[in-house]
């Protein structure tokens, strides 16, 4: 079983008014908190260093939306539809992703803490040069998701499909993939040492060595 990290929650106040992301526009400072949404389609929207705290986003749609150098703490996606969605340097502290579809979804150059992404669909998500520090992947789709030149820093995999996903550049020490599943992946072999692998991941990773396995 693979070692789950242990993460600051989001806090999030008992009672939320009920809030639409339009009013982002209308705050001059473009700050949303305190606040609930729900089943929102929110659609071409390009925000720069929009504030997002204290909020829950449940069953929201956000279909050709950018928030480069987001500042996001305190925050819950549940069942949303994020494909596509740029975070891009973002700064991204005590989140949850939960169900969500995240294909394509763009954090690179982001820097994420404390956050988890819980039975989502993440396949060819990007994370590179992000910094990720005390995050969970939890049964979690990333076929095909970039994670290179990517720090990691106490980052658990449990259950994840990682098959096609690319981990040049990105040291994998102290990185527990034994219970995750691919046929294909993509790392620097030297970038292995220290990580934690299933027998019949040691296996493939010997052969890729050169190594002769005899079964």
């Amino acid at each position: 079983m693979a070692t789950k990290i242990k993460l600051e929650q989001p806090i999030i106040p008992s009672i939320l008014e009920e809030g639409t992301f339009g009013e982002v526009n209308h705050d001059e400072e473009l700050q949303m908190m305190n606040c609930m949404i729900t089943g929102e389609h929110v659609i071409d929207q390009e925000l720069d260093h929009v504030i997002v705290s204290k909020v829950i986003f449940k069953k929201v749609t956000f279909t050709n939306a950018t928030f480069p150098q987001i500042d996001m703490v305190d925050v819950i996606f549940d069942n949303c539809n994020l494909a596509n969605v740029s975070f891009q340097e973002g700064l991204i502290h005590r989140v949850t992703f939960k169900e969500c579809k995240l294909m394509g979804t763009d954090f690179s150059e982001a820097t994420l803490g404390n956050v988890s992404f819980a039975s989502c669909k993440g396949n060819l998500s990007s994370f590179v040069d992000a910094r990720l520090k005390q995050v969970n992947f939890l049964q979690t789709s990333l076929q095909g998701a970039n994670f290179h030149h990517t720090l990691f820093s106490k980052v658990g995999f449990s259950n994840c499909d990682l098959h096609d996903a690319n981990f040049y550049e990105t040291s994998l020490r102290g990185v527990d993939i034994s219970t995750c599943t691919f046929e294909r992946i993509h790392l620097d072999l030297e970038c292995l040492e220290g990580c934690s692998v299933s027998p019949e991941q040691a296996i493939g990773f010997a052969k890729l060595l050169g190594v002769k396995v005899v079964e």
